[in-house]
């Protein structure tokens, strides 16, 4: 069930997890929407643009046609969680019942507060959702650079029986049936990557990250918990693992969109490339539910409000720094 796989989204991560699984010996569709660059890419054997000098592996097939993913028992779903429910749309009647669908992407559906499996089940109707996160740079993974992610599903021998059919060279997919913690692990991580990025990039200096990163990780913990994700789930890959990564690295679109604003750009110049950073859309809505269930959040609090224009990076972080003492 696993020797075939598609992907939905041609972007630089869903190219990137495509050459990861046609290296473990996967054949891999790659369906994006526009005919004329998928095909561009079958003609050039190549990945194009999106991720310069790389090659396409024998065994991708890239696509245009959601036809073609009929025959598909696993499909990928690699595209930003705020396109997620209507792509997932489209697939209604293209993909056969039976087909397991995965998640790639890291947020909360800001209108709705779903999580992506919420989101892809009420837009799909009934089937096997589960999601893939992890510490990992589209980047690296093209370029077969040492990766480990996760892989959760709920039912644990279909999940594992997956992830070993898509590790490879370089490549390691772990498994787990927390759904949730796995999700929250990903969402989270992006506005506290943000936060990060502020403080370094408002030079407050490497202390300063590091307890960021720290406190920020309690929140995590904290709302994940609220949520029934078990506690190793956030200490793994997909939690602390992804968190270090993301807070980091200006590799991190969260990060660099931190660093611009701690550096005292506005929102509206702190992102000229126009690339997607996620945590931008997932921190009002992670807020919110937070506040909802009584979660103490301040971290990822402030990172919504100065995203808002509510609050000035400046203010927000006196306002972090004036909060009461207390036990860790």
């Amino acid at each position: 069930m696993t020797d075939r796989v598609a992907i939905i989204g041609a972007g630089a991560w869903g190219t990137a997890l495509a050459l990861a699984f046609a290296r473990a010996g996967r054949a891999v569709t790659l369906w994006g929407r526009d005919a004329a660059r998928m095909q561009a890419m079958a003609n050039s054997r190549t990945c194009g643009e999106i991720l310069p000098g790389i090659a396409l592996e024998p065994g991708i097939r890239p696509v245009s046609a959601l036809a073609e993913l009929a025959a598909h028992p696993l499909i990928v779903m690699a595209v930003p969680t705020q396109a997620l429910w209507t792509m997932a749309r489209q697939l209604r009647g293209e993909v056969a019942p039976t087909a397991i669908i995965l998640s790639a992407a890291k947020g909360i559906e800001r209108e709705t507060g779903y999580f992506v499996t919420e989101s892809m089940a009420d837009a799909l109707g009934p089937h096997r959702f589960g999601v893939l996160s992890g510490p990992s740079f589209a980047a690296d993974v093209a370029r077969g650079l040492p990766t480990a992610i996760v892989l959760a599903l709920a039912e644990a021998e279909t999940a594992e029986r997956i992830a070993q059919a898509l590790s490879g060279p370089g490549f390691r997919v772990y498994h787990s049936t927390d759904i949730r913690g796995v999700e929250i692990g990903g969402a989270a991580k992006n506005v506290l990557a943000i936060a990060a990025g502020i403080v370094a990039g408002m030079g407050l200096g490497e202390s300063a990250r590091a307890a960021m990163i720290a406190r920020g990780f309690a929140e995590l913990r904290r709302f994940a918990a609220s949520h029934g994700a078990r506690p190793e789930t956030l200490m793994g890959l997909s939690g602390l693992g992804d968190l270090v990564l993301t807070a980091s690295s200006p590799q991190s679109r969260n990060y660099a969109l931190g660093l611009a604003l701690g550096a005292g750009k506005p929102l509206a110049a702190a992102n000229p490339s126009g690339k997607l950073a996620e945590g931008a859309f997932t921190a009002a809505i992670l807020a919110d539910m937070a506040a909802r269930r009584q979660v103490e959040m301040p971290i990822v609090t402030a990172v919504a409000r100065v995203l808002a224009g509510a609050i000035s990076v400046p203010d927000a972080v006196r306002e972090l720094m004036s909060r009461p003492l207390r036990a860790e």
